[in-house]
């Protein structure tokens, strides 16, 4: 009974967002009353967002507690974890050095809150960043190893791409003639970004997008129930 009910509230609601997208914005009518759903939708879904962040900062804690009361591999950084976690919570909850009550924004940069931001989540960011460079440049590194004609392709126009966007590409091969300007790199590269790069990322999308209507429809249907911790 309670997975044909959470069913029946996924379906409404699936086809109730669907139908706003499609039905003229009146204020009377089928169409008044879905356009008038369609507007409490996102207040409903932060509400239910709320609990989801509840949930899911309790399962942290929990299973980070857990991991130090036994003492289990690197359970020191479990205890960093959960003492950052309680330190930002109560910095945030409390909205220290800023506007307090209902009227407080907790997002302020003059805040506590919004200078551990902009000091220890933002430089953390950058750390993150510039250590993937180094993992996409040794990806790249062994990807761009010739074995077929595919991976050719891939280092030629990587190495077209990368050449073509460097400050002085403009002034590569400036000595060809006008008939022949196209063959300059930061001209070729744009052409690259433009065209083939353009088609391909639109062929992804639209198979994605296929694919994420067939799922929508799977599960409006009732055709799956394993989002509801039941069997296929």
């Amino acid at each position: 009974m309670k997975r044909n009910l959470a069913q029946v509230v996924l379906s409404t609601v699936a086809l109730l967002i669907v139908l706003s997208a499609f039905l003229p914005d009146t204020d009377g009518g089928f169409s008044g009353i879905v356009k008038s759903a369609d507007s409490y939708f996102p207040i409903w879904f932060s509400i239910i967002a709320v609990f989801a962040f509840v949930l899911g900062a309790s399962s942290l804690i929990g299973s980070h507690v857990r991991k130090i009361k036994d003492r289990e591999t690197d359970w020191q950084y479990s205890v960093v974890t959960v003492l950052s976690f309680a330190i930002v919570l109560i910095v945030g909850l409390a909205k220290l050095g800023g506007a307090s009550g209902l009227e407080g924004d907790v997002s302020d940069p003059a805040s506590v809150l919004g200078r551990i931001f902009s000091s220890v989540l933002s430089p953390l960011h950058a750390t993150l960043f510039s250590l993937l460079a180094f993992y996409m440049a040794s990806a790249a590194f062994r990807s761009f190893r010739i074995r077929s004609l595919e991976t050719t392709v891939l280092l030629v126009s990587a190495s077209i791409i990368i050449i073509g966007r460097l400050p002085f590409a403009s002034k590569l091969f400036s000595f060809l003639p006008d008939a022949l300007q196209w063959l300059r790199p930061d001209k070729l590269s744009l052409w690259m970004l433009l065209v083939p790069n353009t088609a391909g990322q639109r062929a992804v999308l639209i198979t994605v997008s296929l694919g994420v209507i067939a799922v929508a429809l799977k599960y409006i249907l009732g055709m799956s129930r394993d989002m509801f911790g039941g069997q296929k």
